[in-house]
């Protein structure tokens, strides 16, 4: 049995609502643009800020201070492999006016 194409853009809209509004409620549902890895890697990172021990140690194994340390680990969830090449015309001060 076929199912109608109306019935079947209907059902696809209705499952992009749900996955937008499961996205915007918690934040590890998944992405486009994000795999597994990268989602695992940016959590391990938040879970890093957060806890002040670890966030201390990591501080003293890379002989940075702590708000430095927690500042770069912020810039890692942000940009993890770091800022894109350029391409045709965008410059730098661009790309960080965009995002």
């Amino acid at each position: 049995m076929r199912l109608s194409a109306k019935f079947t853009i209907k059902l696809v809209k209705a499952s992009n609502r749900f996955n937008i509004n499961s996205q915007a409620k918690y934040v590890g549902t998944g992405h486009a643009d994000l795999n597994r890895l990268m989602n695992i890697q940016r959590d391990s990172y938040a879970s890093y800020i957060g806890h002040y021990p670890l966030l201390a140690y990591f501080a003293i194994a890379e002989n940075e201070s702590i708000g430095r340390e927690c500042y770069n680990f912020m810039q890692k969830i942000l940009l993890p492999c770091g800022l894109p090449p350029e391409r045709g015309g965008y410059t730098l001060a661009w790309y960080i006016s965009y995002v």
